[in-house]
């Protein structure tokens, strides 16, 4: 019960001393605004880009047999790689240069010896050159090239099945080729007419398709973090020696203060942050009901107790004020460029992308997507809430071995 009541005081005491710098508060809750402001010019800047461009992709066939030079014609005409690709036959020297000048994103190559492979069951691979300064392209080639290497072993296991049978006829060799060839043709037309060479799957990028939208969304988020530290700092002091002792004297621990700190700094954000979300709403005139409100603020909410036990942790490890001021707000910039609000997420290295889920800000921010802009009718929370779980207790326990060790 005193653990309770400890915090409980420090509450009240933090809420008056944040009403006593009211005079200072207009200018703390315009000061993220001000930022968002100079901000706004880079992240247009940087998505300003056309996103219709096809992907250049080259084809080289270096084997010249009629059945690859069919393929690379049948490939190169195809209207069922839609406008996001388009294939061009080229000599294999012009493709390198090409490819250097980055011209095209990479090329793929029929090597030399391929028909005489395919008719007599050997295996049958098709070679990638990539763009190293185009890697979304380039993997983007690797699973086009992926799908033309099924749909070749798929004809090759058909013509090797006639082509067995047709040896046991009385039939000649340039008859049996023909046939073979006739097979491949017509299972190469049947194939590609049948189903899409390319299997495309549609990524939203809301920055580009609703960009008005998705950064008031971001600028909403920014604001929201930018609060939660400014007030945090705002009530953080800097103890004296001796009046820690004298607290420690009154069973009062330096986790209970912090704790305080963190429930005052998230209900004040909280209480700002709706009217925020209300104003966002009509601006951008987005449909939101009552339901999706609640589901926004759990996620704020539990965003926000992460957010503050990370800068907790900071504060509990590091004692200089400047130092500790410092890493707190390195820390705040890097997570939210890791959250997708200053730049979309979509615009990261891909192996970059593969860690995000683990920030409980691209996290909650994805969600904030999926709510408001996606209109889904539900949200994952089990992720926010292992993360905040796990923040928490590794701020408790670190707390409290610190207080022990000082003792």
């Amino acid at each position: 019960m005193s653990f309770m009541k400890h915090i409980i005081l420090f509450i009240r005491n933090d809420a008056k001393k944040l009403w006593r710098k009211w005079p200072s508060l207009p200018l703390l809750l315009l000061f993220p605004i001000i930022i968002i402001a100079l901000s706004a010019i880079l992240m247009i800047t940087f998505t300003d880009q056309d996103e219709h461009e096809a992907i250049q992709v080259g084809l080289v066939d270096l084997d010249q047999s009629k059945e690859t030079q069919l393929v690379v014609k049948l490939i190169e005409e195809s209207s069922q790689l839609g406008s996001y690709i388009t294939i061009h036959a080229l000599p294999e020297d012009k493709a390198l240069e090409q490819l250097k000048r980055s011209k095209i994103s990479g090329y793929i190559t029929f090597p030399a010896g391929f028909t005489s492979d395919l008719y007599n069951g050997n295996s049958v691979t098709l070679h990638i050159a990539g763009n190293p300064a185009k890697q979304t392209e380039s993997y983007l080639i690797k699973e086009l090239l992926d799908s033309i290497s099924r749909h070749i072993r798929a004809a090759q296991a058909n013509i090797l099945t006639i082509n067995y049978f047709a040896k046991q006829l009385p039939i000649a060799t340039d008859e049996r080729n023909d046939l073979l060839f006739d097979q491949f043709t017509s299972f190469i037309f049947y194939t590609i007419g049948k189903d899409k060479i390319l299997d495309e799957e549609t990524i939203m990028n809301n920055a580009t398709s609703s960009p008005i939208h998705y950064y008031t969304l971001a600028a909403w988020f920014i604001i929201v973090t930018i609060w939660l530290i400014a007030f945090y700092s705002l009530l953080t002091n800097d103890e004296h020696q001796r009046m820690e002792q004298r607290m420690r004297l009154y069973g009062v621990i330096e986790l209970q203060q912090i704790l305080a700190k963190i429930i005052v700094s998230l209900s004040v954000t909280m209480f700002l942050s709706g009217f925020a979300l209300v104003l966002f709403q009509k601006i951008t005139a987005i449909p939101l009901y009552g339901v999706d409100y609640g589901r926004i603020a759990i996620i704020t909410l539990l965003y926000g107790f992460s957010f503050l036990g990370v800068l907790a942790i900071i504060e509990t490890i590091f004692r200089s004020q400047k130092l500790r001021l410092l890493i707190q707000s390195l820390f705040t910039l890097l997570l939210l460029l890791i959250s997708g609000a200053i730049i979309p997420v979509l615009y990261f290295p891909m192996y970059v992308q593969a860690f995000l889920p683990y920030s409980f800000a691209n996290q909650a921010f994805h969600w904030l997507q999926e709510i408001i802009l996606n209109e889904r009718f539900y949200a994952d929370y089990l992720p926010l809430i292992l993360l905040s779980s796990a923040i928490f207790f590794i701020f408790a326990g670190f707390s409290l071995w610190k207080e022990r060790a000082r003792s």
